[in-house]
């Protein structure tokens, strides 16, 4: 049976040729307004169907893996569908990975095709990325030195084509190939198939009851491509998408206002910097009837300064998963306020709400070896912490050209059927089904018989009035004992010293069996975090600083 995503672009631009499909930024204007450049249904099904022809012409075909770098704008889009549309597999890698990374996953996907802005080019040939296996360029603005086609010349090659540019792509053919962030180690090159996106669009449809008509503002690209499946008109917002917590929260208040944007999507960083400039502004979002956010677990004070913004009924959905499965599980704000948050603060973990029913969700014994076959034995009681595993129609089912990574992130089963994936994240079931996050497996922290988890710990901790968010990582005393320490950023509210809030941390501390004997606290004026969502803390650079901190210092507990 054909299956393909971008089938949903095509019928929308049957049924509603007229309706705006997305709205792009473009500079301001004297008055100060900033202008849009808009495609309808109709015009971005055609725009797709003249590249996906050209670059046929090219020899860009089905199953060709080809890069593609280029901001957020019509262009991107087009190309995204384009690709999709003639079953050509679209490699997307976060540029802001850094130069070492994006030469590893590149080497890693083999693509064989490279279309990027010209910034993207010259970055390849200066750094050889792919060089082996790249065959076709194509260039989104300028051409210099290195060949190839500009995409006027790819769309005026697709032009004279006649008839749709959609491929009869199978359930199980290779849809995308699409990098995780990188947040706890290498990124890998995640295997979509076509069915997996298909999946996808029916699960959030559904969870969310997104209906026909809505308008979508999307700070993460790539979620704007589920938006033709659910019948949304995208609005892009003006922002640096590899940079989404420095978004001026004007540039999100300004299309929400313009456009009645009923949908947004925002990692919590988003959600931190535009809650803060909107309660002081005293901001309120009248159209908005639902947020999402992902990336990372959001703070319960995020979510009720974001509440200030939002009509009564509006919600804000925090769904679970990851590059490799999603939605996994969903919860709402007002469960998360109401009784999760007393959990939380409490050192019970995050609540990341109930399973979807068709994932199947089980915890199974922490392991950080590769397991050949799954059985049951490796279960564990409910209420114990242990490994989350997914087995559902959005589970991948493997990496890029990554056997070792595949065989340490998948469990194979007897049957011969999809593997279960292990999320590499630690948590459990409550009593009520409902699953309850406990950190990264490979951020707990083992001290001598005791086993930190690192939600639970820094929850306990993120409560003080006048911190912003706390890490905890193993670190060396000058004695070289391994000891746990809890890294500090405060709250930019703040006009406390950090030498008067530590005391105060420590009182929190000694309040509950998940923190009580924590003593070493340490200032960090900024953590490291993911470039793709600024939300992820990278805890494997901080437990390296943690250890330089204390050896400068000359602390010990």
């Amino acid at each position: 049976m054909s299956v393909n995503v971008a089938a949903a672009l095509v019928e929308m631009a049957q049924q509603y040729p007229d309706r705006p499909a997305i709205h792009v930024p473009l500079a301001r204007g004297a008055n100060g307004q900033r202008s849009y450049r808009s495609w309808t249904y109709r015009e971005l099904d055609q725009e797709s169907d003249h590249l996906a022809h050209g670059l046929g012409k090219i020899g860009v075909t089905r199953g060709t893996r080809t890069v593609l770098m280029v901001k957020p704008s019509l262009e991107f889009f087009a190309l995204t569908f384009g690709l999709i549309k003639a079953g050509i597999v679209p490699v997307m890698v976060d540029p802001g990975l850094g130069l070492k990374n994006l030469k590893a996953c590149l080497a890693d996907a083999e693509p064989e095709a490279f279309i990027g802005i010209t910034k993207a080019h010259v970055a390849r040939v200066l750094f050889g990325w792919a060089k082996k296996t790249l065959r076709s360029l194509v260039t989104v603005g300028p051409r210099l030195f290195w060949g190839g086609q500009s995409l006027a010349q790819v769309r005026a090659l697709g032009q004279p084509v006649s008839g749709p540019a959609l491929a009869a792509t199978g359930a199980d053919e290779l849809a995308a190939i699409l990098f995780t962030s990188g947040s706890t180690g290498v990124p890998k090159g995640v295997e979509y198939l076509h069915r997996h996106f298909v999946a996808q669009v029916d699960m959030i449809r559904a969870l969310y009851d997104i209906r026909p008509g809505e308008i979508d503002l999307p700070t993460f690209p790539l979620f704007a491509l589920f938006d033709p499946a659910l019948g949304m008109t995208t609005v892009i917002p003006e922002m640096d998408a590899s940079r989404p917590a420095s978004v001026d929260p004007r540039e999100i208040f300004e299309p929400i206002e313009r456009f009645g944007v009923t949908n947004m999507f925002g990692s919590p960083a988003v959600l931190d910097r535009i809650s803060r400039a909107g309660v002081v502004e005293g901001k309120k979002l009248s159209t908005v009837r639902r947020v999402i956010s992902a990336g990372a677990p959001v703070q319960p004070a995020i979510l009720e300064r974001m509440h200030q913004l939002l009509p009564e009924q509006a919600e804000i959905h925090t769904p679970y998963g990851a590059t490799e499965a999603l939605p996994v599980a969903s919860v709402g704000s007002r469960e998360i306020l109401s009784a999760a948050r007393s959990r939380t603060i409490s050192g019970a973990g995050i609540c990341v709400g109930r399973p979807h029913p068709s994932q199947l969700v089980r915890i199974i014994r922490i392991s950080d070896e590769a397991i050949t076959e799954w059985s049951d034995a490796l279960l564990v009681e409910r209420g114990e912490i242990g490994e989350i595993t997914v087995r559902g129609p959005t589970a991948t089912e493997r990496y890029y050209g990554q056997p070792e990574l595949t065989a340490k992130a998948k469990i194979p089963h007897p049957d011969g059927g999809p593997p279960t994936h292990r999320m590499g994240d630690l948590g459990y079931f409550d009593d009520e089904g409902r699953i309850w996050f406990c950190g990264r497996k490979s951020q707990r922290v083992q001290i001598g018989p005791r086993l930190l988890h690192t939600v639970p710990v820094e929850e306990v901790l993120n409560v003080h009035p006048d911190v912003q968010r706390t890490a905890l990582v193993a670190a060396q005393t000058p004695a070289g004992e391994t000891v746990p320490v809890i890294c500090v950023e405060l709250s930019p509210d703040t006009r406390r010293s950090f030498d008067q809030i530590a005391p105060e941390l420590s009182a929190l501390a000694d309040r509950g069996p998940p923190t009580q004997g924590l003593s070493l606290f340490l200032e960090h004026p900024s953590f490291p975090v993911d470039v793709r969502h600024n939300a992820k803390i990278f805890r494997e650079k901080l437990g390296p600083w943690a250890t330089a901190e204390l050896q400068k210092k000359r602390l010990s507990p």
